[in-house]
């Protein structure tokens, strides 16, 4: 009998650590039921560096969260959806731009808000949108002696 309850309480152990994995697997990956944010898009020439759950920041505070990529089949853009915090207003004339955390940091996004009087809409895109820099082809570029 001794045996069966410490068979029990073990499985149960079990089950409570891979349920807190789970929880914190959902929340580090951006795959949430979470209802207190709304949707925007943006348009990108490029998203290098960028995943699946990075980062939205504004004046370097996070705000969102990137939920998907996918890839325009008629413009070759790189279409961005991400979450926003529903407490977070973004001005429908604000930037956005990947950037990264310093020389050999993780990317992310960056809003910059313009001053515009009118919000973006649940469901919004924005229009003023920079792409990833690379910098070993920048480098190249001016370094190089590349005539193109």
């Amino acid at each position: 009998m001794a045996n069966n309850v410490s068979e029990t309480l073990i499985g149960a152990v079990v089950l409570a650590v891979a349920g807190s994995f789970l929880y914190y697997a959902t929340q580090v990956s951006g795959f949430s039921t979470d209802t207190n944010q709304y949707s925007l898009t943006a348009s990108f020439r490029s998203v290098s560096c960028l995943n699946v759950g990075s980062d939205v920041k504004l004046s370097g505070v996070k705000v969102g969260t990137l939920t998907s990529i996918t890839l325009d089949p008629v413009t070759y853009q790189a279409i961005t959806e991400v979450s926003i915090d529903n407490d977070v207003l973004i001005p429908d004339d604000a930037e956005i731009k990947v950037s990264t955390d310093g020389l050999l940091g993780g990317s992310y996004l960056e809003v910059t808000a313009g001053g515009s009087p009118f919000m973006l809409e649940p469901d919004g895109e924005f229009i003023y949108t920079q792409g990833s820099v690379n910098l070993i082809n920048l480098l190249l570029k001016f370094g190089g002696g590349n005539d193109e």
